[in-house]
């Protein structure tokens, strides 16, 4: 790797280890996404008919999809950073004609694809959300995931004199049910240390920390090597919820929920007005708290930014990595798209002397309404 750069990639069932020298010398590119529901990899070895890849590894299930676990660690100034703790779902093979032009590709997703692999049917009795979410999460406990649930605001929970609210579906996907009703999201996030996995379930927060300022257009103080950016009009929409009058519980009053997030203030100092209006149709059939619960998760979550944007990066030029669900400054783009953005999702690509990030940023607004950047 770069000089002060080093990548460690550990392969292995249930609790990986090193890769073999064989492994690491074949290994061309390694490219690691994070920041949206679900993180993933891609691992690409140059291989021939001779390479101890083929010949011996990959027929000893080495690769095999599901039951291979995959760590990649990159060390910077020595720093270790955990890009991505996964599973193996899927190896290519390109067999060539051409001397060196055979490669193997492998790639794979968080653990919490592992969540998402048998539907369950089981009975919650007397379990509010987060109850639910902790029964759900104890048997990922073996593959060092933490749990790191936040409570909604409102108990909505079920007497089992009334009945019980039951799981029909695999775990993620009766996760996100619950997210999605409480207005949270949910992801698997790999480290800080080597198998540890922390499985989030709350508001959508972006640590209010800024990263140093992502640079273009200033000559030699340039750290990007691309960035644009993109207003779009429609991107945020203002929802309405109908609840009945509370006297008579007979006439429909709509309530419009403001279009906040209380989680990620604006960052812009002209914020883009919504330009759609929806109707609430998640609140039939909800008693009084699931309709407050919704209420409280939309101002959580709050509506899309209507400002985005995207670019490329040399690590070592800008000195450190890039991380997601953090905020940055921007430098050099203009007074209207100056100042600082949510860094919604980074995608790492390593190659034998190369480390680059591709990112994607947004916000709400135009023009900065912070004076001054971190540097």
């Amino acid at each position: 790797m770069l000089n002060g750069i080093n990548l460690t990639l550990l392969i292995g069932p249930a609790l990986p280890i090193p890769a073999p020298t064989a492994v690491i010398e074949a290994l061309t590119s390694v490219q690691v996404n994070s920041g949206g529901e679900r993180s993933g990899f891609q691992l690409v070895f140059a291989v021939s008919s001779r390479s101890l890849l083929t010949t011996t590894l990959l027929p000893a299930g080495y690769f095999d999809p599901i039951t291979t676990r995959v760590m990649v660690i990159v060390t910077l100034n020595g720093i270790p950073n955990v890009l991505i703790d996964g599973i193996v779902t899927r190896q290519e093979m390109s067999p060539s004609s051409e001397p060196g032009q055979a490669k193997l590709t492998i790639t794979g997703e968080d653990l919490s694809v592992l969540m998402d692999i048998v539907e369950l049917k089981r009975p919650f009795p007397g379990m509010d959300d987060t109850l639910q979410m902790l029964t759900i999460l104890a048997p990922y406990a073996a593959f060092g995931v933490i749990p790191l649930v936040t409570p909604p605001l409102f108990l909505n929970f079920m007497s089992p004199t009334k009945g019980y609210k039951s799981q029909d579906s695999t775990d993620l996907a009766h996760i996100k049910k619950l997210a999605a009703r409480n207005g949270y999201v949910f992801y698997v996030e790999s480290g800080p240390l080597p198998g540890q996995n922390l499985a989030y379930f709350g508001p959508n927060i972006r640590l209010p920390i800024p990263q140093p300022a992502l640079t273009i257009n200033m000559d030699a103080h340039s750290n990007v090597d691309s960035l644009s950016f993109s207003l779009n009009g429609l991107a945020k929409e203002v929802l309405i919820v109908t609840v009945m009058d509370p006297i008579t519980h007979k006439i429909p009053i709509p309530v419009p929920i403001p279009n906040i997030s209380i989680f990620q203030p604006p960052l812009g100092a002209r914020p883009t007005p919504p330009a759609k209006v929806r109707f609430a149709k998640e609140v039939a059939g909800e008693d009084p708290p699931g309709v407050v619960n919704l209420m409280i998760g939309q101002m959580l979550k709050g509506s899309a930014n209507a400002i985005t944007g995207s670019g490329s990066m040399d690590v070592l030029r800008y000195g450190r990595s890039l991380r997601a669900r953090m905020v940055v400054g921007v430098r050099g783009a203009g007074l209207a798209y100056d100042g600082l953005y949510y860094v919604d999702s980074v995608t790492h690509n390593l190659k034998h002397g190369e480390y680059k990030q591709n990112f994607t940023l947004s916000r709400d607004g135009l023009i900065s309404n912070t004076p001054r950047l971190p540097v």
